[in-house]
């Protein structure tokens, strides 16, 4: 069986690790392989890099405020010949590392993503999970865990490292990269990813519905090449979140 690594990019969170961690070791127990995790810690100041190594975590540090640098720092310190990627306050259930390595072992596939399900629910999350599902429906670049052998990631370059929306373009460059091998880009059908509520505990269950509809000029200089505005958002919702 292929070795599977799995990334876990963090900044400062020891309230999270250890659950994430916990999630992925009860994945593990459903695959025969073996399975290493790494927890990638970007500019921690609290107790993360110690709990993960309590845990049994491989722990590296990483400077940059760009995640997809973040989970390239766990790539390229990965054993694996698959790897998974999970974001620290999220789980996986636990099929999911066995589901991955049969979509990859059926040849298929050069990859892909999860269904993402909210660890709970009220009217506003609802909405932001229909919006999931349209989106992933249409474009069928799924996100959430990501999902490939070590040689396609290394084929696309790694994750494109763009201080957001880095997601996407890499289900995109997968996407391709998988068409011109005669693989699809895929998604797990008996597995999800448990999507932290955390942001809309802080912040309310609104939160991203709001700044979708409050930040339109700020996309809109966004897009004709003023980031200034949006970088300032996108430090503050994620490379700023736990200081």
């Amino acid at each position: 069986m292929k070795g599977i690594s799995v990334i876990i990019p963090a900044h400062n969170e020891e309230r999270y690790v250890a659950r994430c961690i916990r999630s992925v070791k009860a994945a593990a127990k459903y695959y025969s392989g073996n399975v290493e995790i790494i927890v990638v810690c970007n500019r921690c100041t609290d107790r993360t890099a110690e709990i993960a190594g309590k845990c049994g975590a491989k722990v590296i540090s990483n400077g940059d405020r760009c995640i997809a640098k973040v989970r390239n720092a766990g790539i390229f310190n990965a054993d694996g010949d698959i790897i998974v990627t999970i974001d620290c306050d999220n789980r996986m259930t636990k099929g999911t590392l066995k589901e991955i390595a049969f979509l990859l072992r059926t040849g298929k596939y050069i990859g892909g993503g999860a269904p993402i399900r909210f660890e709970r629910y009220s009217f506003p999350l609802y909405l932001n999970d229909l919006l999931c599902r349209v989106s992933f429906a249409v474009t069928g670049l799924y996100c959430g865990i990501f999902w490939a052998d070590k040689s396609a990631f290394q084929a696309v370059g790694g994750f494109v490292e763009k201080k957001a929306m880095e997601d996407a373009a890499t289900a995109k460059a997968l996407k391709a990269y998988g068409r011109r091998q005669g693989k699809k880009y895929g998604v797990l059908r008996k597995n999800v990813l448990i999507n932290s509520t955390r942001k809309y505990d802080d912040m309310g269950d609104w939160l991203y519905l709001k700044l979708m509809l409050c930040n339109i000029g700020t996309f809109i200089k966004a897009a004709l090449g003023d980031r200034s505005g949006l970088d300032k958002m996108l430090d503050k919702l994620f490379y700023d979140y736990n200081d």
